[in-house]
C-alpha cells in the first residue's frame, strides 16, 4: 500500500519507519522537498521510503497519517491539496496542544469540539479516523514494549475506514482497539492529554499507556 506521512518530526519518522518495516511504500511530506529530517529519514529507510512536499505526499498516498503539530494541522492539509485528499482515509494522530504559555500546555480546542472534528468539517469528503494520540510514539508502533496489553481508542464517521485503520493497528501489534463511535468522540481522547502530560512528569517516563478494565 502507498501511504503518506505528513510531518517529519519524531512521530512521523517513527510511524513511517514502522510502515516500511511492514512492507508499505511511504512518502514523508514536509513543507519543502529538501527538509533535512525527511531526507535523513529517507536515507535510513531504504527503497520503500521517499519524501516530498505535503502536496506530493498527499497525491502519492492511498492513506495519510497526520503526524504534524495540532496547531498547524489545518494549514498543512490545505497545503496538501483538497483534491489530493478527497475520498482518502486520514489517520489523525495530532493533538491541539498550545505551548504559548509554557508547560504544561493547554488544549486550543476542547469541550465542544476537537481537532479531529475541525479537520473533518474542513475536509468533509475525507475519512478522518482519530487514533494513536494518547501515547508516546514508540508505543504507537510497538505496544509490546509495555509489560501488559493496554488499550487504544478510535473515532470516526466511516465504518469501512475504521476497519482499514484497525487492520493497520493490529499490524502494529494492537489487540485492544476500542471504537468509541463517530468523530465527535475524539473530544474524549484529545482531552486525555492533560492527564497524560502530568502522569509523564510524575512517573518520570513517557513509556506508559491506559488500560481499560471492566
Amino acid at each position: 500500500m502507498k501511504i503518506a506521512v505528513l510531518g517529519s518530526g519524531m512521530v512521523g519518522s517513527t510511524i513511517g519507519s514502522k510502515l516500511i518495516q511492514l512492507g508499505h511504500e511511504v512518502m514523508m511530506g514536509s513543507r519543502t522537498r529538501d527538509n533535512s529530517k525527511a531526507l535523513e529519514w529517507k536515507a535510513s529507510n531504504g527503497p520503500l521510503a521517499s519524501n516530498g512536499t505535503f502536496f506530493d505526499a498527499a497525491l502519492f498516498g492511498e492513506i495519510l497519517f497526520n503526524c504534524t503539530s495540532g496547531q498547524v494541522s489545518p494549514e498543512v492539509l490545505q497545503l496538501a491539496g483538497r483534491e489530493n485528499l478527497s475520498g482518502k482515509i486520514l489517520v489523525d494522530i495530532a493533538n491541539p496542544l498550545d505551548f504559548s504559555k509554557g508547560m504544561p500546555p493547554t488544549l486550543s480546542i476542547c469541550n465542544t469540539d476537537s481537532l479531529g472534528e475541525v479537520l473533518q468539517k474542513q475536509f468533509p469528503d475525507v475519512k478522518v479516523v482519530k487514533t494513536l494520540n494518547t501515547m508516546n510514539c514508540q508505543l504507537m508502533v510497538t505496544p509490546s514494549l509495555l509489560s501488559e496489553e493496554t488499550s487504544i481508542f478510535m473515532s470516526g464517521n466511516d465504518a469501512d475506514a475504521k476497519k482499514t485503520v484497525g487492520k493497520l493497528l493490529n499490524d502494529f501489534g494492537w489487540k485492544e482497539v476500542i471504537d468509541l463511535g463517530d468523530i465527535t468522540t475524539a473530544r474524549g481522547t484529545e482531552q486525555l492529554l492533560p492527564i497524560w502530560i502530568r502522569l509523564m512528569s510524575t512517573l518520570g517516563t513517557p513509556m506508559f499507556n491506559f488500560k481499560i478494565v471492566k
